[in-house]
């Protein structure tokens, strides 16, 4: 289950003003991308895309965190009722499908990696999880980026980006722009 559009936008309202930054545009730019390439592949809900784009780091409503807001996130959409939402907060961090290749700290405790841990192992990712893994590489926070720029401002930022992490990026934008026809920068201009 997934809110509607302007639910969406309510919660993405009120977690910026618990916790305003540049991380609330990002969202919008993952969203707006999420709906620009669904709208191009068959059998996907362009709408739905939209939702969990703009939800997909709601967990930094509850302040400056690495992979406490993975964790934040996906348990607060659960406790919501949003299960497709705590699902994408949860596997959009991990296109290697492994909690290992999260790049920042290890913010959260043993039993919360363990919950994460558990929770990513027992998930089956599917065109959603990888729309909004493609898309989170996509979106900075104040434009669309190049993917290279954008998985390079992030390795200069926390001093590595794992390459299986990378190259699995790539993967995840050749399997989209196959899916569509396009090139995936052309359907996000």
């Amino acid at each position: 289950m997934f809110p509607d559009r302007v639910e969406a936008e309510k919660l993405l309202s009120e977690a910026e003003h618990c916790n305003p930054g540049p991380w609330v545009n990002h969202c919008r730019i993952c969203a707006e991308c999420a709906e620009k390439i669904a709208e191009q592949c068959e059998g996907m809900d362009a709408e739905k895309a939209y939702v969990l784009g703009l939800l997909h780091d709601i967990g930094r409503k509850f302040g400056i965190k690495h992979l406490g807001h993975v964790y934040d996130g996906y348990k607060y959409m659960l406790k919501l009722g949003y299960d497709e939402v705590a699902k994408i907060c949860l596997t959009h961090s991990f296109c290697t499908h492994d909690i290992k290749c999260y790049v920042g700290k290890f913010d959260v405790t043993e039993e919360e990696q363990r919950t994460l841990a558990d929770a990513l192992n027992n998930s089956v990712f599917d065109d959603y999880d990888f729309l909004i893994q493609l898309c989170d590489c996509l979106a900075g926070s104040d434009v669309v980026m190049d993917m290279t720029a954008r998985m390079a401002d992030v390795k200069r930022r926390y001093g590595y980006y794992p390459q299986d992490k990378w190259d699995r990026n790539m993967y995840l934008k050749q399997l989209f722009e196959k899916k569509t026809g396009k090139n995936i920068y052309e359907i996000v201009k």
